[in-house]
């Protein structure tokens, strides 16, 4: 599957996207060349799905982050109240979830009178949705994309 290699790649490049490969190289002892055709490997087979900047939400008067719970009425197996959650700009997750609830959604928005906003004007509209909870985040002391990576004959993260 991995080969340790790849997995110090990952790591790498998961710490920071914009590590040239000639760095990259030299940080595991390979040639420039040889990184590229792993990245490009890891990119065709799916593992690496691409490459995004990760943006100040504070600095882009975005500080508010809020997780809803929602329950909808959608009929068994469509997910349509799902499609229509994902189409709004403040919502940055939509999570299918067992339990209570059908879905878990992360937001970003201005601050509690926006927050309302989007409950009201596009929850609201949509017509599957039965009932939402909201949890306020506080303060955020983790928040990351990166995996845990592991090799395939490790129990635990690879060094």
């Amino acid at each position: 599957m991995f080969d340790k290699v790849d997995i110090k790649i990952l790591k790498i490049l998961q710490q920071n996207a914009r590590t040239p490969n000639a760095e990259i190289a030299r940080q595991i002892g390979m040639a420039p060349s040889a990184v590229l055709e792993r990245i490009r490997k890891l990119e065709e087979r799916g593992v690496i799905e691409g490459y995004e900047v990760r943006l100040n939400s504070r600095a882009l008067a975005l500080g508010l982050t809020a997780f809803i719970f929602v329950q909808t009425n959608d009929p068994y197996g469509t997910m349509k109240s799902a499609k229509l959650l994902t189409e709004v700009p403040e919502v940055v997750e939509v999570h299918h979830i067992a339990g209570e609830d059908c879905y878990l959604v992360k937001i970003r928005t201005k601050d509690t009178e926006s927050l309302g906003t989007l409950l009201r004007n596009e929850f609201g509209k949509i017509k599957e949705i039965s009932s939402t909870r909201t949890t306020i985040v506080m303060n955020t002391l983790k928040e990351t994309t990166a995996l845990p990576l592991f090799s395939s004959k490790e129990e635990g993260p690879c060094d």
